[in-house]
């Protein structure tokens, strides 16, 4: 049987096979610019609002999304070939799938070729709310301080040339200005990126590169705009090409860039949205007072149980994190971990259940049908443990907790950064803007065990630490001596 393409007009026959939107397209407008159109934001924000164009007619809450960065090319290129159409396959633990075409994102719009147009996007009276998954590194802070880099080169060269804006901060602020002067209430600007107090993040960049550009234009935004916090959870591995050939075997469908996903979802809204949101509460997010505890839950215990796997996984030559969650000393260290070093300082979070909270997280790593690599979960280290998993470290030693757990992923990390292989000597896939010097620190270890953590900017004053010291000096020649990984993890569970 022939494929058939995903596009619009084919969607009565993709019907047939799996569901496919049912609202009108053609009649949805644009309330939401998303920056950072990648497969979490496939899965989660334009899923979200595929179920409310559909279910509540809620046609004001399209999206248009923005690429910043060449790299966006290819995203632009497939989702404008296939109207912006894509297939979300969710695969449940049990091996149940359910695939369904997703219509939420209107329009995409590539920043590198047409600057002009995303600036008009965003000031259009349509637009309510600019959103943003650009990862951790996008928000330009530097990460000991928490202050914006303005030695970055393209924010150098868009404070001199406000109209042509190359970062995020440049095209809000170009927009947002653009919007005053046109008499329009702003847009509220939502991160939804996976740094804590994300909207304050947000806010306090924003400000920093406004008060530098147009001090009149800064004190407008600080009256007027809203950064809600938010918490969003959905694991999404990166699409393979056994998703693509799982369409044309099962559907005889062409995506090209499907997104594949586990079947839990969650979001956490601060409710602070000015010039009106959609009524997403109807799908049972959550519109709080304040996100602070979800917040920290999540990104201890989630995102850095990732790490907690995925380092010393990397190391060891498991290639997935469900395959980290077959092997018991894997499954046990990283539970402990939650248990002895995260749970403690989480205190009690409103409507939760941490310990079933901690027994689903478990399930879902272990899913084995979501095969998320360990070298996407290794990606950007510098930019995820500074905030996953230091914070914890640090609160355990300011209360005599425990910090064997995170001090020995520290320890793997110098040692990952340092020999790019495997103990099976299997090259590594080091993902990270920082490779070049996390693998000079670490290289210094031979001479000086505490190389690799003499960078305030990722590591604090942990190496003024006596406590914390020893452990991890102990850690890493016992791991540089050639003990495996596993075994290491084996002694402290």
């Amino acid at each position: 049987m022939e494929l058939i393409q995903l596009n619009q007009v084919n969607l009565t026959e993709i019907a047939k096979q799996i569901p496919c939107p049912t609202y009108n397209r053609k009649a949805v407008k644009t309330g939401i610019v998303h920056v950072g159109v990648g497969g979490f934001h496939r899965a989660h924000q334009a899923y979200y609002m595929h179920q409310l164009l559909g279910k509540d007619n809620a046609l004001d809450w399209g999206i248009c999304g923005v690429g910043l960065r060449e790299g966006d090319r290819k995203m632009y290129n497939i989702l404008k070939k296939q109207d912006y159409l894509y297939t979300l396959i969710v695969q449940h633990p049990n091996g149940t799938v359910k695939s369904e075409v997703i219509g939420a994102i209107k329009d995409f719009l590539l920043a590198v070729d047409t600057p002009n147009l995303v600036i008009d996007r965003m000031a259009h009276q349509e637009t309510k709310i600019v959103s943003l998954t650009i990862t951790e590194g996008g928000y330009n802070f530097n990460p000991s301080t928490g202050d914006f880099n303005f030695e970055n080169p393209a924010v150098q060269q868009e404070l001199k040339d406000p109209n042509q804006p190359k970062t995020i901060f440049g095209f809000l602020t170009a927009a947002l200005k653009k919007r005053r002067a046109n008499g329009l209430p702003p847009f509220s600007i939502l991160s939804c990126d996976n740094i804590q107090h994300n909207g304050d993040v947000a806010r306090k960049m924003v400000l920093a590169f406004a008060q530098k550009q147009d001090a009149e234009l800064a004190n407008w935004i600080a009256q007027n705009v809203h950064f809600p916090n938010t918490m969003v959870d959905r694991i999404t591995p990166v699409t393979t090409l056994e998703a693509i050939t799982y369409l044309q075997d099962t559907h005889h469908l062409k995506d090209e860039w499907p997104v594949v996903c586990e079947p839990f979802i969650q979001w956490v809204i601060e409710d602070k949205i000015s010039n009106g949101r959609p009524p997403l509460e109807k799908l049972g997010v959550q519109f709080v007072p304040d996100v602070s505890p979800y917040e920290k839950m999540k990104i201890r215990l989630l995102n850095a149980g990732h790490s907690v796997l995925g380092i010393p996984g990397a190391i060891h030559g498991h290639p997935t994190i469900n395959a980290c969650m077959e092997d018991a000393v894997f499954a046990q260290f990283m539970r402990q971990f939650m248990d002895k070093e995260v749970s403690l300082v989480l205190g009690m979070i409103e409507g939760v259940d941490i310990e079933q909270y901690k027994d689903s997280l478990e399930e879902r790593f272990a899913n084995p049908n979501i095969k998320d690599s360990v070298s996407r979960i290794c990606s950007e280290s510098s930019a995820k443990l500074p905030k996953f998993l230091i914070p914890t470290l640090q609160e355990n030693l300011a209360t005599d907790g425990s910090i064997d757990y995170a001090t020995l992923i520290l320890a793997a990390w110098c040692y990952y950064s340092d020999k790019g292989i495997n103990e099976n000597n299997e090259p590594l896939e080091i993902i990270d803007a920082l490779k070049v010097e996390l693998y000079q620190a670490a290289q210094q270890t031979t001479d000086d065990k505490l190389g690799f953590i003499r960078q305030p900017e990722l590591f604090g004053d942990l190496v003024e630490n006596e406590r914390f010291v020893e452990k991890y000096v102990g850690f890493v020649e016992l791991i540089y001596r050639g003990e495996g990984i596993r075994g290491l993890m084996e002694e402290l569970i």
